[in-house]
This record gives C-alpha cells, structure tokens and sequence, in this order.
C-alpha cells in the first residue's frame, strides 16, 4: 500500500506558485516605462498640415524675395572751388560704371543742380564724370544729361548719377505691427523676425535672374577634363625629375 507523506502546513504554503511583492512592482513599473515611452512617440508623431501649417509663422514668407528692377543712385559732392575731380571721387565713379556693366545696359543718368551756388564748379567737372564713366566702359549713347532744381541745396549740390536695374530685394524692415508680448503663450515668432536676414542674402546676389532659374551649361574644357581622367588613372604627366647618384 501506498503511504500518505503528510506534508507541513508551511511547506505547503511555500510550494504554490504565487507572485511575490516585488517581482509585482517590477511589472507595474515596467507598464508605466512603456506607456510614457509610447505617449513621447505620439508626441514626436507627424501632425496634420491642416492644422499646424495654417498659422504663417514662416520668415521667409513673411518676407520674400523678389526680383524686380529697382534704381541705384550714387550722389556726387562737389565743393565749389573745385576744378577737378578728386582722386577719391574719380574712384567711386569708376566703381558705380563697373557695377553698371554687371548687372544693367540701359541709360546712365547724370542729374546736375540747377541754380547752387556751386554751378561753376558742376560745370568745370560735368567733362571729367562723362570721360570717366566712357574710359570705364559705360558707352557713351548711354548717357543722359538732365537738370533738377537745387536751389535750397546749400554750397555744394551734389551731381547724382543713377540707372535702373533688375534686382533681389525684400520689402522694409521695422514694421511692428503688434505688441512682442501680447501673445506669448504661442511661441510664434515676430513680425520683423528674419527681415535683416533676407535683405542681406538678396544683396549678396550677383545675378538676379538665377533665382528664377538655370544657366545654360558652358561648353567642356577638354585640357581639363583630360588632366582629371589622367589623375584618377594614376598617370603623372609631370616629368621625371629623380636623380640617381652612384659612387664607385
């Protein structure tokens, strides 16, 4: 026959399987983790354009550029005592035709003061302004002469010269149209933000037809592109310039 061990009351107890307190805690623990780990993620998701594109918080819309002519103008002192230009003053007007020749060919205007106090000496120098501008490239059917009244200018009345261009610009910075801390809460940008930015990249911009698409591609360099093709093969096409020196 067989015998009934009988087991203790503890030792009973002992052999059922049931959870202990801290491999419970563990658990929960590890269910909070995962599910703040998870609502982090549904965070970071994509949200929809509707809703968060609608707000136009973008700088660069807010202040685009555009390309569209526009006139350059540089404003020429003349000292009534003057004869002559000044090397400086020659200078600059050689720089304003070299910028005429890069981005525009139309008419270069020379705007004198009429009725200054300084008209003689406009007058001893108009020569000298129309020769620079001709020796520095600027062709000479270009030019036109015109008059404005500078009657209340004082002494010296400047000779403005001036020309229309194609250019990159923005619109004018320093609108302020609301209060900077009237509505924080939506961590928007404001108004004025990234007008300086865009201004300076449209005047860095030497063409402003590139913004409105490609050049056309210029033709192939074929002494270039066979130095390139004889470097990538290894092949030098320096000459050799070892010496070996023996001794007897």
């Amino acid at each position: 026959m067989t015998s009934l061990r009988a087991f203790p009351h503890s030792e009973r107890r002992s052999a059922m399987p049931f959870p202990s307190r801290t491999g419970s805690s563990r658990i929960i623990r590890f269910a909070l983790v995962s599910l703040g780990i998870a609502a982090s993620l549904a965070a970071c998701a994509k949200r929809d354009d509707l809703s968060t594109g609608a707000i136009p918080d973008d700088y660069r819309t807010r202040h685009p550029i555009v390309v569209g002519e526009s006139e350059r103008a540089i404003d020429i002192p003349i000292a009534s005592s003057d004869r002559r230009l000044p090397v400086g003053t020659r200078e600059v007007i050689k720089g304003f035709a070299q910028t005429y020749r890069g981005s525009a060919n139309g008419v270069v205007q020379i705007m004198l003061p009429s009725g200054s106090r300084n008209g003689a000496a406009v007058e001893a120098v108009r020569r000298d302004i129309r020769a620079i501008l001709v020796q520095t490239g600027v062709p000479a059917n270009r030019l036109l002469e015109t008059r404005y009244d500078a009657a209340g200018s004082g002494d010296a009345a400047p000779v403005r010269l001036s020309f229309t261009a194609i250019t990159a610009s923005t619109g004018p910075c320093g609108s302020w149209p609301e209060d900077l801390v009237s509505n924080t809460t939506e961590n928007r940008n404001w108004s004025n933000f990234g007008c300086a930015s865009q201004s300076n990249l449209a005047a860095q911009i030497a063409n402003p037809t590139d913004l409105l698409g490609p050049q056309a591609q210029s033709p192939i360099d074929a002494a270039r592109r066979g130095q390139v093709i004889d470097d990538y093969r290894g092949i030098s096409s320096s000459p050799d310039t070892t010496i070996s020196i023996t001794t007897n």
